[in-house]
């Protein structure tokens, strides 16, 4: 009866919610695939309240963007202006305008797909409005600034989509068996130590499994591990045991690193 009871209210808190989407694509083009998943992610969550995107239309690759997403119902918004940082000052202006006092639904949620540090001022007063702030992003074109600023709680790279959306959709109490190879594993425990380390969160085995989770579907923690044998981990530590004496990572006071990481900065 109390599980009855927790998923009604959450489902009651969902309805409640009202999200904003701005998708800025100049610097998060991957978007063009997963635009269906941002909008799965953001129902999951309440009531979409608006979904703009912001391109150039002198860009043939954001244009090809545009056209799939337009295509699932999002406002696209053309932004030819050659002038630096004028698309982000029209997305800007636009999300600034659903929290005057004449709209009679203002969401509480807003979804950012960008990347750059420019936003932080946007970010900064709706956070100050009290409104919930999650960023989209690409690798390698991100502010690690603007990590710190939402949290990393609310931040999520646009590749983590697929997973974060099966994750909560996943029926309850449905059991699966997953297994993965140890060469696998050994490459999503590389990936999740990388991935830490642009964080800037310390590497201890609870991190790095959970962001082993995130990255690959089939991990299911160590015992989801097929060693050589057919045989599977008895503890992470045992793997990362195995890591260590394979040469592929380094332990040092319960923290994980990339020997090839300290070779290079040697």
């Amino acid at each position: 009866m109390a599980d009855i009871h927790i998923s009604s209210n959450k489902q009651a808190s969902q309805k409640k919610n009202h999200i904003g989407i701005f998708c800025d694509i100049q610097n998060v083009n991957s978007i063009k695939g997963k635009g269906h998943l941002v909008l799965k992610f953001a129902r999951l969550r309440g009531r979409i309240h608006c979904k703009n995107l912001y391109y150039n239309s002198k860009h043939k690759d954001q244009t090809a963007t545009k056209n799939i997403l337009e295509s699932l119902g999002f406002y696209c918004v053309d932004v030819p202006d050659t002038s630096p940082n004028s698309a982000d000052y029209r997305l800007m202006a636009d999300c600034v305008q659903l929290f005057t006092p004449q709209r009679s639904t203002i969401p509480n949620i807003i979804i950012l797909v960008l990347g750059d540090w420019d936003y932080a001022g946007l970010i900064s007063m709706l956070q100050a409005l009290g409104k919930k702030v999650i960023i989209f992003a690409q690798r390698g074109s991100v502010s690690p600034k603007l990590i710190k600023l939402v949290g990393d709680d609310n931040f999520h790279f646009v590749d983590e989509l697929p997973q974060l959306v099966a994750n909560e959709t996943q029926a309850p109490n449905t059991v699966v068996k997953y297994q993965i190879s140890y060469n696998e594993a050994i490459e999503y425990l590389t990936e999740a130590i990388k991935t830490a380390l642009r964080k800037g969160k310390p590497t201890r085995f609870g991190y790095i499994d959970i962001l082993m989770r995130q990255l690959c579907d089939n991990y299911q923690g160590y015992s989801s591990i097929l060693t050589p044998n057919g045989k599977t981990f008895s503890c992470f530590s045992k793997f990362v045991d195995a890591a260590v004496k394979d040469g592929k990572v380094k332990m040092q006071n319960q923290q994980l690193f990339l020997i090839e990481i300290d070779k290079l900065a040697a």
